[in-house]
């Protein structure tokens, strides 16, 4: 079984607060990591599945249940189901406070907690949230006995089939796509419906179809609407359905007066890389080599380990003047502390001046390019050429420090 880093983050927000939301897509490995933590807590905790009619009929009288248990630590799976949860939540964490009672709360969903309890007020200052994203590249190497020789293979792979366990984990490149497709038809067919969202299934297949084509592009709402005979507004509500259901990443671009003339518009990217290729029906990795959205997926598959490797404690933008100066990824851990990243598919990278005028115009501390490679070079301008796993690892320094 492959470790997961957000366990020891999860263990240490339990210590530190009363309740903590664990939030991610479905699939993505919540439960496993629950039940995982259930165990390490031993007796003293409590697991129900509110997807479970078992489960759910144990709480017909919430207060009196966590009441009956308020020095367990009573973990929620799926709360989305029961959304009147929080309200009954909000008191006993209240209650579990004054009482100094010991228990805690551990709740799991499958997407941002404001569109899990329908007002992000309802819990604001009781609870910590950790988000728990797909398999990271370090994550599976880590796990590797064969690192060394295998690494390509191994990066390989989880940019084809992306980081949910059961994509991953399946060794039939067939099998992976069809589970994927399945995944995809399932959130909008059953998912996107619980959570009641009002939307037309088939215009919303096809928008985030037109995404996946349009990988890390600047986001043009009208085209789309255009494109799908709807309003410019509907098609916003499109992309934020899908970010508050945590599959598509808007990245924004940076926005600090630096006295050029700045692209605004953001860059929406399919945030798991297996879920792009399913969109696109990409099916192996030659498949994937050949086609035109080859080189945004890489960049997007960088992007999300870099923002998986800082835990959230850096801010993710790009950087791109009307000029040419662009960064494909900015980020920073303080204020006046960015560090400007190019990525590039090729294993025999070069960087033009726009990176370089970009990394001027924002006074980055560090100029790093990510590429598809085994050595660790420097480059010409003071750009460290690094693999993947370095420059994740250089990012989680980063933010321990």
């Amino acid at each position: 079984m492959i470790k997961r880093e957000i366990f020891d983050i999860v263990l240490r927000r339990l210590a530190q607060f009363d309740s903590v939301a664990l939030v991610g897509p479905r699939q993505v490995g919540k439960t496993t990591l629950a039940r995982e933590i259930a165990a390490e807590v031993g007796q003293k905790a409590r697991y129900l599945d509110l997807e479970s009619p078992s489960d759910r009929q144990l709480l017909d009288d919430p207060d009196s249940y966590f009441s009956l248990y308020s020095d367990h630590l009573i973990i929620l799976d799926e709360v989305q189901r029961t959304p009147e949860i929080f309200q009954v939540l909000r008191g006993q964490i209240d209650q579990r406070r004054r009482m100094k009672e010991g228990g805690k709360f551990l709740i799991l969903g499958s997407a941002s907690m404001d569109l899990l309890s329908q007002s992000s007020e309802s819990l604001a200052g009781r609870i910590s949230y950790v988000e728990m994203r797909p398999l990271t590249f370090r994550e599976i190497t880590s796990d590797d006995q064969n690192r060394a020789s295998n690494e390509q293979n191994l990066i390989d792979g989880l940019w084809l089939k992306g980081g949910f366990p059961e994509s991953y984990m399946r060794l039939d490149e067939e099998a992976s796509l069809q589970w994927r497709l399945d995944f995809i038809q399932t959130y909008l067919e059953r998912d996107i419906p619980q959570f009641g969202l009002q939307v037309t299934t088939d215009q919303l297949a096809r928008f985030w179809r037109m995404l996946a084509n349009d990988q890390g592009e600047l986001f043009n709402a009208q085209r789309f609407a255009r494109s799908l005979g709807v309003s410019g507004h509907t098609i916003s509500r499109y992309l934020d359905i899908l970010e508050k259901l945590l599959l598509v990443r808007t990245l924004q671009p940076w926005s600090v007066n630096t006295g050029k003339r700045l692209v605004k518009s953001p860059r929406p990217f399919v945030r798991d890389s297996g879920i792009l290729h399913a969109l696109l029906h990409l099916q192996t990795s030659d498949a994937l080599r050949s086609h035109a959205v080859s080189g945004k997926s890489w960049e997007g598959y960088v992007i999300e380990n870099l923002i998986s490797a800082s835990n959230s404690k850096a801010r993710p933008y790009f950087y791109r003047t009307g000029a040419g100066a662009e960064a494909d990824l900015v980020l920073e851990f303080a204020p006046g502390q960015c560090w400007a990243i190019e990525v590039k598919l090729s294993s025999a990278p070069t960087v033009d001046r726009g990176f370089h005028n970009a990394a001027d115009d924002i006074a980055a501390v560090r100029r790093i390019l990510v590429y598809k490679g085994k050595e660790r070079f420097p480059m010409r301008g003071g750009i460290e050429a690094m693999p993947l796993l370095d420059a994740m690892n250089e990012v989680s320094d980063a933010v321990r420090a």
